[in-house]
């Protein structure tokens, strides 16, 4: 008998990977937690019925969260990483020996566990001893921080359940406080395709433009994300993507990476042109 395992991306559109066999499923107090093995994807966690990440793409979401900002910012010290409780932002992020301290927030302290379990090659920097895991709710952390992080990193799940407060007004105006002059904050904003996340994905950058100064959005081809176009939000309050990235300062450091370049950095916030137009719906200023 074949297992497949399924998910909707939208009501009438369904991704389905054959899995080999369900290596974990439980319930924490915040969501259900699944784990499967499958030939084509490797490792599979899911949480809620939804795929969160599979071991063979997993690559291209973590890199491009973590190598983008960190090819812009000039001294990026202090980091703070809200969700990827797997770990995959962490380990990026531990290439960079400058950095001298990693504030892992997340909310389920059983997805940790969990990841630690089974899926090594993403929680292979957890024990890290720059990093310090706090298991809270990522609103309430950030909230009356002030000029203390040099990168904020959000890796949410989706705008609904437990990830639903780290896409409100009030989530992102905290981030820019508590960020340094300098600071960037990246995060997942959902896919332009689809209409609910499309709407999810206006939504959410009408907030952060309002939050502030610099507000760009870049993109990346995940394959088992829904749709397989995928954006990122990059916010800052003085430096601007392209034209501050340093890719003589990044190549130096001979970080060895599968997706990200600085020659696709740039190319990425190059949007097709009705991601343009979905934006420009919201946008209150340039």
């Amino acid at each position: 008998m074949e297992l497949w395992f399924s998910e909707l991306h939208s009501p009438d559109v369904k991704m389905s990977i054959r899995v080999d066999k369900q290596l974990y499923s439980g319930e924490s107090d915040l969501q259900r937690i699944d784990v499967f093995e499958s030939k084509e994807f490797g490792r599979i966690l899911a949480l809620d019925g939804d795929v969160k990440l599979t071991e063979k793409d997993e690559f291209i979401y973590h890199e491009m969260l973590v190598h983008v900002p960190m090819a812009v910012h000039p001294d990026v010290r202090k980091v703070l990483v809200i969700g990827s409780g797997d770990g995959g932002a962490v380990r990026e992020l531990a290439k960079y020996p400058e950095i001298e301290q990693i504030d892992l927030v997340e909310s389920d302290r059983q997805v940790v566990q969990v990841s630690r379990e089974f899926l090594p090659k993403l929680s292979c920097a957890l024990d890290d001893e720059r990093l310090y895991i706090v298991y809270e709710d990522g609103l309430r952390f950030v909230r009356g921080k002030e000029d203390e992080y040099d990168l904020i990193i959000v890796a949410s799940t989706d705008p609904f359940g437990p990830g639903e407060g780290l896409f409100t007004k009030e989530f992102y105006d905290n981030c820019y406080s508590a960020l340094k002059k300098e600071g960037i904050m990246v995060n997942q904003h959902e896919s332009p395709f689809y209409e609910a996340d499309a709407t999810a994905c206006m939504r959410a950058h009408r907030r952060i433009v309002e939050s502030f100064p610099v507000s760009r959005v870049y993109q990346a081809h995940i394959p088992t994300f829904p749709s397989g176009h995928w954006l990122f939000g990059f916010a800052s309050k003085q430096h601007h993507p392209v034209h501050d990235l340093n890719v003589e300062k990044w190549m130096e450091r001979g970080i060895e990476t599968r997706y990200y370049t600085p020659r696709l950095h740039a190319g990425a916030f190059c949007l097709p042109a009705y991601v343009e137009k979905l934006l420009r719906k919201v946008e209150i200023r340039g």
